[in-house]
């Protein structure tokens, strides 16, 4: 069986390879818009090394990573500190990660407070879930390593 020959008009022609090129330009624009865009972070005022440890009572142990010692000690619900933890934790999970590295919790000269993982690369910018969290964790800067300190 022979096929007829298919001949399309200039129009048609036109309009396929018009809709082509829309689609793929579409496509492209919602994968970009998707892609976050960030910020450049500004240079580091105070960086505090710090490990976070689960304890038997539900409390979160924190540990000044440069001396070991103990510095907090976070109970009670502490959503907003417990979620952020959570969520760089299950990175380091499915990376195969051990809880054994510490986070960097990283006082910016602009104002802005960054919890970053350096072992995943996964960084939270405190700030944008606003003030009140962010205090959180900026009060763990001023701990100084004499005290255990507990809320």
């Amino acid at each position: 069986m022979i096929l007829p020959s298919l001949r399309l008009s200039r129009s048609t022609t036109l309009t396929m390879l018009g809709t082509v090129v829309a689609v793929v330009f579409f496509t492209w624009v919602i994968t970009q818009s998707q892609v976050s865009a960030r910020y450049p972070d500004a240079p580091a005022k105070q960086v505090k090394q710090l490990r976070f440890e689960d304890r038997s009572d539900g409390s979160i142990a924190v540990f000044d990573y440069q001396t070991g010692k103990q510095i907090d000690s976070i109970v009670g619900e502490a959503g907003f500190v417990r979620g952020a933890l959570r969520t760089l934790a299950q990175e380091r999970k499915r990376r195969d990660i051990d809880n054994k590295p510490p986070f960097e919790l990283i006082a910016r000269q602009d104002g802005r407070l960054t919890l970053m993982d350096p072992s995943t690369g996964r960084t939270i910018d405190l700030e944008s879930f606003g003030a009140i969290n962010a205090k959180h964790f900026a009060r763990l800067l001023q701990i100084d390593n004499q005290t255990t300190q507990q809320r």
